[in-house]
């Protein structure tokens, strides 16, 4: 497929955002797991620990090396673990939306 010069700008100027609200929703995840009484301190750490690694795994799947050519490959990834969620195809073109979600 090939990514237009303003779907591509889109792309970049998104990806702060869609950074910042992702890590927001699971923080609060690590919050939850943090405060839960029915788990000892050592078990709350751990299993925050282990979740905070999946999600650096996560965000470095779906935001590091990214490039106009790898663009539909992150957007991919970035779309199927919630990262961009289908309101945020809405920015892109018609073309690149149905790309994505036929996916």
């Amino acid at each position: 497929m090939k990514i237009s010069k303003t779907d591509w700008k889109t792309f970049q100027e998104s990806l702060p955002e869609l950074r910042e609200r992702y890590l927001a929703e699971q923080n609060k995840t690590f919050i939850a797991i943090l405060n839960d009484d029915k788990r000892t301190p050592t078990e709350q750490f751990w299993d925050t620990y282990e979740a905070m690694n999946k999600q650096g795994k996560i965000l470095r799947d779906c935001l590091d090396g990214y490039s106009k050519s790898k663009m539909g490959m992150h957007i991919l990834l970035m779309h199927r673990y919630g990262m961009m969620k289908n309101e945020d195809l809405e920015a892109y073109s018609e073309e690149l939306r149905n790309w994505v979600l036929q996916e």
